[in-house]
């Protein structure tokens, strides 16, 4: 009997709460998930607070200790200009946090979302005219489209820079990196919306012909707030698994980026030049802690995510409940 009640207990909440909440707590409850997240928030937090992590700055040099193995003063050892590969892993997380982020944020959420909504839910020739152009760009290798935004954005957007630089009392933007955020992260943009733009679509689809959104149209409810409070919010949960497991491929994409040399420039680290680097077989054999630590941070970011990605994909699933 006990039992029984406490079964029809648990059934009451679920149904009381909303989707988003019993997603919530199934997520806690899925180790995995939660051993992802720790991974996650501990990388990109000891990236954040590099300053104060780090009693170095990514280009101190000591000449005492070139390639040296891990020790007490460098605890990831230093590379062959005797810089503190500690410092320069969490800097170059710091670099990959930015670009990511940004690139998904802009291309995967805020651009995506809003052709997706548009196509969906306008259709017509809107809807032609964003889907053929997706296709085109999704037709174009992506490598070749980023070395061509690379060699003719890049050296303009230098110009201008320094340009601003001087004739203002902004110092070191090109120094800073600044020029190679943009450009990475227009990169990471110009392929970034067009899946989550397909995904949005077709949720919007199937949502604009059922029957709450034709009693919120007929009470007049402007367009603006049928897309935005009645269409995305139902589509939501698609879309996190999406961005989600989209990240892990930003990632790599950032990190691939730099390993070719299209990506943050020197003298900023980055976890792609970090690898280039070191991938060698003489650096393996007599310095392998120069490749060990840039990659494994890589390879663990890329896994948390794409984990986190296939767990959210088993907690926004109505059918796993």
């Amino acid at each position: 009997m006990t039992q029984n009640v406490k079964t029809e207990q648990e059934i009451k909440s679920f149904k009381t709460k909303g989707h988003i909440h019993r997603a919530f707590d199934r997520l806690i409850r899925k180790k995995l998930a939660v051993g992802c997240l720790v991974i996650l928030g501990i990388i990109y937090l000891s990236g954040i607070t590099v300053d104060w992590i780090s009693p170095y700055g990514y280009t101190d040099q000591d000449y005492t200790q070139i390639r040296q193995s891990p020790n007490s003063s460098h605890w990831l050892g230093t590379d062959r200009a005797g810089r503190d590969v500690f410092t320069r892993v969490l800097w170059g997380i710091q670099n990959t946090l930015i670009l990511t982020f940004v690139g998904m944020l802009t291309g995967g959420l805020i651009l995506g979302v809003t052709m997706g909504l548009v196509s969906g839910y306008f259709g017509g020739y809107i809807d032609a005219i964003i889907q053929r152009t997706g296709e085109i760009v999704s037709s174009i290798p992506t490598f070749f489209l980023i070395l061509i935004i690379s060699a003719t954005v890049r050296p303009r957007i230098i110009e201008f820079v320094r340009w601003v630089e001087d004739n203002s009392f902004l110092e070191g933007l090109v120094r800073g990196g600044i020029v190679d955020y943009f450009v990475i992260s227009l990169s990471l943009v110009s392929f970034g919306w067009i899946g989550t733009a397909r995904l949005v679509r077709g949720q919007i689809l199937y949502l604009k012909e059922t029957q709450f959104i034709d009693a919120a149209r007929s009470i007049g409810v402007s367009t603006p707030n049928v897309l935005f409070r009645h269409l995305l919010p139902n589509a939501i949960s698609p879309l996190i698994v999406t961005v989600t497991m989209g990240m892990g491929s930003m990632i790599g994409a950032e990190i691939f980026l730099s390993w070719i040399g299209l990506g943050i420039q020197p003298p900023r680290p980055s976890l792609g030049v970090m690898l280039w680097e070191s991938g060698n077989i003489s650096v393996i054999r007599t310095e392998p802690w120069l490749m060990f630590a840039p990659g494994s941070v890589a390879f663990l970011m890329v896994l948390a995510w794409n984990l986190l990605g296939d767990a959210l994909n088993d907690v926004f699933n109505p059918r796993t409940y």
